[in-house]
């Protein structure tokens, strides 16, 4: 018994008569609100479920085939690495616009460095995530220090790492071919696992890692508490000794970071060092981050979701093409999931208010 009731019991028992009273008033609908609220990611697992159980009676073997569903996870890889990046902004109530920019000009780095400048893929590959990393930081310190809206920052910063990326590389793409015969590292994240039967990519291996690891940093360190904190209430959260500023930028540095691997899962996944790429990242990242229960008022939502949630995208997507549908269908069902996860996400946060 805690503190208040046991306070409360001495007394006549009130609290218990009260906390009985509010338990049965919370009725069915309530029980599963309160659910949804602890487990954010619950609800876009069940979407995933039910959207794969649809179209695998719909299609049958074509579908459940291991060459289809292991296709879904190599065509949501990008996303799914991306989707990471934005998942960490979005929980400090921020929003990053400049994602899929930084993804690809981290590429385009990558692909300069060894070729342009004749410098080991080792060194290039370093190069690129440290370009990320710093594009990263920009953003967070105008965002922490400067106090500018991350909206405003992150849509400023797109457009110029994006302006930069065709500069830099005169919009010149490196071919495959010339990759595969100097610099296989650059290719490293397309090479192809077999597991089980189901041939996978490096990519893929590590989109799934890289969740799994985010998904216990944020549940069980400090940091990642920090990093709840401040989407949840920043004022709060400084009174309670976390140091706001310090959390945003670490925050935006390691999207950057991140972004810069799927600038590197992007040359395996496409074979080639292309600056026009990749140019829809950052709305399908948001798309992944929103299907997957992540509040975009922050504080609340798991990664986990977000990787649910590309995943979710990409079974409608393949669904779809098996039946034959026309491909503005996806875009149609996808746009309806959008709209009623926001929704869910409003009436899940009634819980708390």
């Amino acid at each position: 018994m805690s503190n208040e009731n046991y306070e409360a019991a001495s007394r006549g028992g009130t609290s218990d008569k009260l906390a009985e009273f509010q338990d049965h008033s919370r009725g069915f609908l309530g029980n599963i609100q309160h659910v949804l609220h602890v487990n954010p990611a619950m609800v876009p697992l069940i979407v995933l479920v039910a959207s794969i159980v649809v179209f695998g009676l719909l299609l049958g073997s074509k579908f459940f085939s291991p060459f289809a569903l292991t296709l879904i996870l190599q065509q949501v890889q990008i996303v799914g690495i991306v989707a990471a990046a934005q998942s960490l902004v979005i929980l400090t109530a921020g929003i990053d616009l400049s994602v899929g920019a930084i993804m690809v000009f981290s590429s385009v780095v990558m692909g300069q460095f060894t070729f342009r400048y004749g410098l080991p893929p080792a060194v290039a590959v370093a190069a690129g995530l440290m370009v990320g990393t710093a594009c990263g930081f920009v953003n967070g310190w105008l965002v922490a220090k400067v106090k500018l809206p991350p909206f405003i920052v992150t849509l400023g910063m797109w457009q110029i790492v994006l302006a930069t990326n065709f500069l830099y590389s005169a919009n010149e793409t490196i071919r495959a071919q010339d990759i595969a015969e100097n610099a296989p590292l650059l290719q490293l994240f397309g090479a192809k696992v077999n597991i089980g039967g189901a041939v996978l990519t490096v990519g893929v291996i590590f989109m799934v890692l890289l969740v799994l690891t985010l998904s216990y940093v944020l549940k069980q360190t400090a940091w990642g508490r920090h990093v709840y904190a401040v989407g949840d209430d920043p004022e709060a959260a400084e009174l309670s000794g976390v140091n706001v500023k310090r959390t945003l930028i670490s925050v935006y540095m390691l999207a950057g970071l991140i972004c810069a691997f799927a600038g590197w899962a992007l040359i395996g996944r496409i074979g080639s060092v292309s600056p026009t790429s990749g140019q829809l990242a950052n709305i399908e990242s948001i798309t992944a981050v929103v299907i997957g229960g992540i509040s975009l008022f922050g504080g609340r939502g798991s990664i986990m979701g977000t990787l649910f949630g590309a995943l979710i995208v990409g079974v409608f997507t393949l669904g779809l093409r098996l039946m034959g549908a026309d491909a503005q269908w996806t875009y149609l069902l996808i746009g309806l999931l959008i709209i009623c996860a926001v929704a869910v996400d409003q009436w899940i946060r009634k819980v708390s208010s």
